[in-house]
């Protein structure tokens, strides 16, 4: 409410001395001659709010003062500006212009922070597959590249596609096995290894 009440005194005054001060409307025929007035708020290409620039009548008569962009230098009217600019002080915003490109680096840096985590949780990971065995320790049934993709979408809930897993045949006996990953080179690799893996366990059923 002290705002709203500054701001209705404000203009009152401002009207009252324009229609008060001779120099708002001698400008008529002298095109050069400009005024000096305080601005109220931050105009492009033509100051910041509390500065003094010189505009010419016109411009302030006709747009400039309707709109109360601008007051005429006076010391009373400084004054109010003080006032008025403690109350609405705070700073302001940059409003930038999302482009195209940015749109798509910004696309392109989450895919990137998803792949990481997920290659992340790969590698610590642990994949438990049980088989039945025939002799010894191979496998009645090998354990397929699709088979290990499907588990790791079931058990860590991580959607790989095949060509991101690594395995020249499929696995025919029980143990650890540590199965290379083929991601994105642009995902840094994890420290102390040279490449991001996944941990796979086959046990006996």
């Amino acid at each position: 409410m002290a705002s709203a009440r500054a701001a209705l005194l404000l203009r009152r005054q401002c009207l009252g001395a324009a229609a008060a001060n001779p120099y708002l409307f001698s400008g008529h025929g002298l095109r050069y001659r400009k005024l000096e007035v305080i601005l109220t708020t931050t105009i492009d290409k033509l100051g910041k709010a509390g500065e003094v620039v010189k505009v010419a009548p016109g411009h302030f008569r006709n747009h400039l003062m309707p709109k109360m962009l601008a007051v005429p230098n006076m010391d009373k009217f400084a004054i109010l500006i003080r006032e008025q600019r403690k109350l609405y002080q705070r700073e302001e915003e940059v409003v930038k212009e999302v482009t195209k490109e940015d749109d798509d680096a910004r696309l392109q840096e989450e895919r990137l922070k998803q792949y990481q985590t997920a290659a992340k949780r790969l590698d610590n990971a642990l994949l438990v597959l049980r088989r039945f065995i025939s002799t010894g320790n191979e496998l009645r049934t090998p354990v397929t590249k699709d088979e290990i993709v499907s588990e790791v979408a079931r058990q860590l809930n991580i959607n790989i596609h095949p060509d991101n897993l690594h395995l020249q045949s499929p696995l025919v006996s029980l143990g650890e096995f540590e199965l290379p990953l083929r991601l994105p080179q642009d995902i840094p690799r994890p420290e102390g290894k040279l490449q991001w893996t996944l941990n796979v366990k086959i046990r006996r059923k």
